[in-house]
């Protein structure tokens, strides 16, 4: 490995995610440094890595740095992005501070990766419900044009995090044994249960959760149609990894089921598995640790010859976060946007 000098700033799912996609790709690394709130020793894959604790300073010999992220809560970035960026490292954000700050592109490279030219050494991810939703949607909105869309998800309990998915483990486990199942993680119990609630109620659209806000605005700010009508319910369900998602979408112009399958099946980073009549569709169970989004159930919808309907899926980890994320980085270095220090 030669090239850049990469840091990884957190050392939960997303990071270790990170740290494998990153050797997997082979991404043209020089040196990888783990930062976090505190130095340890963590073991990723079998190999031991010293995690040092995150500061200023550690930025100075960072070409590229990656933030793993959190959701619904001030991370790592807003403390340290862009002084990271004011030192000389070029910032891919994973979290949700700066994803609609106008500095900032919300890329996802197979939708709008030319949007990356805009950067000021910031870029982020989008909301990993929404990174696989605009992925399907790009190939219809080039066929037909985008009009309106309507999104249901059931999202997997590694969205919250690692201790969400102990706690699903947990809970089954105390199912079994016939013991009393604690809820730390959730407001109820997720097992054998579905919970229409991710994050908390916001003024900005009366009735929504901030899930769904996130899924509304990112897909506008990354397709460039501020009007665009999005209406999204997103719902946690007990499923250890990989989101899925109900799509309900109406285009411009008529779009059959047929050109649509076309079109997906050619983009890249898509994979069509749709052979309703065999029972052949995606599910979360095969999509872990995979990187390709996964379309199926393709559709008119019965009432409008405009409007179509998909199954998507997608392991929301990888694609949705950490491939994302390195993809965004190999992008920039082939477009010559992060220059080795």
């Amino acid at each position: 490995m030669s090239g850049f000098k990469v840091g990884v700033v957190g050392a939960g799912a997303v990071g270790e995610e990170m740290v494998r996609v990153l050797k997997q790709r082979n991404f043209p690394a020089s040196e990888l440094t783990i930062l976090a709130r505190s130095s340890r020793d963590q073991i990723i894959d079998g190999v031991t890595y010293a995690v040092k604790e995150t500061s200023a300073e550690a930025f100075d010999d960072i070409d590229v740095a990656f933030f793993a992220g959190t959701e619904g809560v001030k991370g790592a970035s807003h403390l340290f992005g862009w002084e990271a960026v004011s030192r000389g490292a070029f910032v891919i954000d994973n979290g949700d501070d700066y994803r609609m700050d106008d500095r900032v592109p919300l890329i996802v490279p197979e939708v709008n990766g030319d949007e990356m030219a805009k950067h000021q050494g910031f870029i982020a991810n989008p909301n990993c419900s929404t990174t696989q939703m605009v992925h399907a949607l790009a190939p219809l909105h080039r066929l037909g044009g985008l009009k309106r869309v309507v999104v249901s998800t059931y999202q997997s309990v590694s969205g919250t995090g690692s201790a969400a998915m102990k706690e699903l483990e947990r809970q089954i486990q105390d199912y079994v044994a016939g013991n009393e199942i604690d809820c730390e993680q959730y407001p109820y119990q997720i097992l054998c249960n579905l919970i229409p609630q991710i994050s908390g109620l916001k003024d900005e659209y009366e009735g929504y959760y901030g899930e769904e806000i996130k899924m509304i605005k990112e897909t506008r700010k990354i397709f460039d149609i501020p009007c665009l009508p999005v209406s999204a319910t997103c719902v946690r369900v007990p499923v250890f990894r990989a989101h899925s998602e109900t799509i309900n979408v109406e285009l411009e112009r008529p779009v059959s089921a047929d050109e649509a399958r076309e079109a997906l099946a050619a983009w890249p980073g898509i994979e069509v598995i749709d052979d309703p009549a065999g029972g052949k569709y995606p599910m979360p169970l095969f999509a872990e640790g995979k990187d390709p989004t996964y379309v199926g159930r393709i559709r008119q919808d019965s009432c409008n010859p405009n409007t179509l309907d998909l199954w998507v899926v997608a392991d929301n980890i990888r694609k949705g976060a950490a491939l994302n994320a390195v993809q965004i980085a190999e992008l920039a270095i082939e477009r010559g946007l992060i220059k080795a220090k």
